[in-house]
């Protein structure tokens, strides 16, 4: 018997943009699992200095790529909820940003991996808080593992790990916010951007002002400063070139790669302390987050019935 040409093509274009959504995945949670050793290159800068240049240069960088594009005139025509959307989802991911910045600079990488390994669960807890979602039984042992792992941490560090929580609530809130608002990728940081630039405008001004900025006092410091741009921008394109090739069940297993690759970069680079009772907390998450990847790895698998019209 003869296969169908058209299935055979169908099913080999279906496969190629999977895989080549599969390697620009890859490519976005490896490049945000390097962040530590670029992040760490600007310790000469405080974390608010960084956290101000950060937005202002992502936002020339995703403006000049709208223009490229010629898309910058969708911008214009953003109505004045989604507006307000995108002030929520700036102020959101400018808190984890500044956070994530404080947190490498002053070498607490291991306690920032931390933050995105229980950002899944902490979505997951939102959905209940917030949504009044029911959740099944695995996903309530995993954030049953994930509350005791965060109480084990917080025996271990003396204090609650709090770098680590704001990260991952603040970027759960930023994901809540991005699932309702209607932009893509690129029009849409570039409107979070618009939205932060006038306070972090001011804030150039202020840290001028005090002596304390570091942009334009050499070569190498306001290079680095500047490139804050387009090192934001670069992952978050192949993210958005990934996320519609390739299964969401995929993508929550490729998103782990970002938190592992930081997690040895903390202890292996950074040799920051990991005692017992920290790989202990981590043990705990790690078996948490097993146990709702296999649940939602195991509901996606199940045939759909496709009722007939």
């Amino acid at each position: 018997m003869t296969a169908k040409p058209g299935w055979r093509g169908r099913f080999t274009r279906h496969d190629s943009g999977r895989d080549t959504g599969i390697a620009f995945g890859i490519g976005a949670y490896f490049l945000w699992g390097l962040f530590p050793a670029f992040f760490g290159l600007l310790s000469f800068a405080s974390a608010g200095e960084v956290l101000v240049e950060r937005i202002l240069w992502t936002l020339v960088v995703a403006l000049l790529a709208l223009l490229v594009a010629g898309r910058i005139g969708e911008l214009r025509r953003i109505d004045a909820r989604t507006w307000r959307l995108a002030a929520v989802a700036s102020a959101a991911i400018s808190l984890n940003w500044g956070t994530y910045v404080y947190g490498v600079i002053s070498h607490h990488v291991v306690e920032c991996a931390l933050g995105y390994f229980i950002n899944p669960l902490v979505t997951v807890a939102f959905g209940v808080l917030i949504f009044r979602e029911r959740l099944r039984p695995p996903q309530w042992v995993a954030l049953g593992l994930g509350a005791t792992a965060v109480i084990v941490l917080t025996v271990d560090y003396g204090s609650p790990p709090w770098i680590a929580l704001i990260l991952a609530c603040s970027f759960a809130t930023y994901g809540l916010v991005k699932k309702v608002i209607r932009l893509d990728a690129l029009p849409g940081l570039a409107a979070e951007g618009l939205a932060a630039a006038p306070f972090a405008l001011i804030a150039v001004v202020v840290i001028a002002l005090t002596g304390n900025a570091t942009f334009g006092s050499s070569v190498p410091h306001t290079t680095l400063l500047m490139l804050t741009g387009p090192v934001t921008l670069v992952p978050l394109v192949l993210f958005a070139l990934a996320a519609p090739r390739v299964p969401l069940s995929t993508m929550g297993i490729l998103q782990y790669l970002t938190p592992a690759l930081q997690l040895t970069w903390g202890v292996a680079v950074g040799h920051e302390p990991m005692p017992a009772s920290r790989w202990a907390g981590f043990a705990l998450i790690w078996l948490a987050l097993a146990i709702f990847t296999a649940d939602a790895l195991r509901r996606s698998r199940r045939p759909t019935v496709t009722v007939p019209e």
